[in-house]
């Protein structure tokens, strides 16, 4: 039945495409970003599940209609044969979805940002890594002298020096 090979066919493409993001890290960094993001990716994830339940559900053709039991167990026959009549002289045309080039390129647009937004946010993991170390080398102690200060800290160690020339003694105090 051509109603039963387009479903079929549908099936198989969600089949394939569930395959396919069964190959995504899902794990990874750029998924946990956003609080918006990690929604969106929770329902998607949610969305793939639920079409790898139907392309298990639906993998095998549906068996025939049972009409002479319905027949059997429905008051109006003449309903039930109507339907078998239709349903044998029913040939409608397959199903078939296309993806537009359009709908296409804002796909590859919307992965190529997400890919570069990627690679911005491992430089900052990156650097954060690099600068929790070495604050945590030169972690401030009772035991750090103030040139030791100086040296972790040379912004601050800066103004400080430039307050001291100035004689800003009390610049950053409550009573101003």
């Amino acid at each position: 039945h051509p109603l039963t090979s387009s479903t079929m066919a549908f099936s198989g493409a969600i089949r394939r495409t569930a395959q396919r993001l069964n190959k995504v890290e899902w794990s990874s960094p750029v998924f946990k970003g956003d609080n918006e993001l990690s929604s969106m990716v929770a329902g998607f994830r949610a969305w793939t599940a639920q079409a790898d339940a139907m392309a298990e559900k639906y993998a095998a053709a549906p068996g025939p209609i049972d009409f002479a039991s319905a027949k059997k167990s429905v008051r109006d026959v003449a309903l039930v044969e109507s339907l078998e009549k239709m349903y044998s002289s029913s040939s409608p045309p397959a199903l078939t979805y296309e993806w537009s080039k359009e709908d296409q390129d804002a796909k590859s647009q919307l992965i190529e940002d997400a890919k570069a937004g990627l690679a911005f946010t491992q430089e900052m993991i990156e650097d954060t890594e690099r600068e929790i170390a070495y604050l945590r080398t030169h972690r401030t102690t009772r035991e750090v002298s103030t040139s030791d200060m100086k040296e972790v800290y040379p912004d601050i160690a800066e103004e400080v020096e430039k307050e001291i020339e100035n004689r800003e003694w009390f610049k950053d105090t409550l009573n101003k």
